[in-house]
């Protein structure tokens, strides 16, 4: 039996749709208007009363048809494929920024994000730094550790000595045998983190780098494959994770995310910070240990 949606939220979906087709529309004009002939190589002439340039031009540039450009501006267009996006973003010059927009008003995942989350910026690196002595790793939506501290590398190995790969967190909770054997609460957090990663990657599950992390993940271990075949999902939410590390004992360390921006590139401070006073010994006697 199939149920349908309430009233409220059929007449919602036109509606928003309707909106987005407009705002589309809106900032395609505006871009269009603000490249100038030549800025991309084309020849003013002396009749031109559009400012920046005209329709048929951004079609010629994107090889798209007149007629679906038009329709697109005039918010006739029920969807725009991330192919055409992507040529009228390069046709108008945009910057990633308006290009990131321009994806999240169609609707439509931006088949170009693979770097959008590899690279550290500097001033993210020196938040991580600066955590010291706690424990923390900057990561993107991915799980990816981009940067960690030292105390991160002490704690739970240096990422920087891995192949680039092999520096995800769900790929060192389900393959590192050193990960297994010293997180007390292991097969607890991954089948959290596999319903993480699930929920996160429901915005981003036609983009290619996603995709190819999962098929390494599912092709790597078949308990991987079970946990992800349960179709869980979870929240990003604060918890507690038991680490006995061999030199220094058991370390409580509450786990914290600190977002550094509510859009592309999503990254994130994630800082492990003692849940109570012998951990924060521990962790003290163990940085002690390492600057010997």
């Amino acid at each position: 039996m199939t149920i349908a949606a309430p009233e409220h939220l059929r007449e919602q979906r036109p509606r928003e749709q309707h909106i987005r087709r407009q705002e589309l529309a809106a900032f395609l004009r505006s871009r269009r208007e603000r490249v100038t002939p030549e800025q991309v190589g084309l020849p003013r002439g002396p009749r031109r009363r559009t400012p920046g340039l005209r329709r048929e031009e951004v079609a010629q540039l994107s090889a798209v048809g007149v007629t679906w450009y038009t329709w697109i501006e005039q918010a006739r267009a029920a969807h725009v494929s991330a192919q055409v996006l992507d040529a009228v973003a390069r046709a108008l010059l945009m910057d990633p920024t308006e290009r990131a927009h321009l994806f999240a008003l169609a609707g439509t995942a931006d088949p170009r994000t693979e770097a959008e989350c590899t690279v550290a910026a500097t001033s993210a690196i020196k938040v991580v730094e600066r955590l010291a002595p706690y424990p923390a790793a900057l990561q993107n939506a991915r799980y990816d550790i981009l940067h960690a501290n030292r105390p991160f590398a002490q704690l739970f190995g240096d990422p920087a000595e891995l192949p680039r790969a092999d520096r995800n967190c769900l790929w060192l909770l389900t393959t590192s045998e050193r990960w297994k054997r010293d997180f007390l609460d292991r097969d607890e957090m991954l089948r959290d983190l596999i319903a993480k990663y699930r929920a996160a990657m429901a915005e981003h599950v036609a983009e290619p780098v996603w995709t190819e992390q999962l098929d390494r993940l599912l092709g790597a271990s078949a308990e991987f494959r079970a946990l992800w075949e349960r179709h869980e999902v979870a929240p990003m939410s604060p918890h507690v994770k038991r680490y006995l590390h061999p030199v220094v004992g058991l370390i409580r360390l509450e786990h914290r995310n600190m977002w550094l921006a509510p859009q592309a590139p999503a990254q994130r401070v994630v800082a492990y910070v003692p849940a109570d006073e012998d951990s924060e010994e521990r962790l003290e006697r163990l940085a002690e240990a390492a600057a010997e």
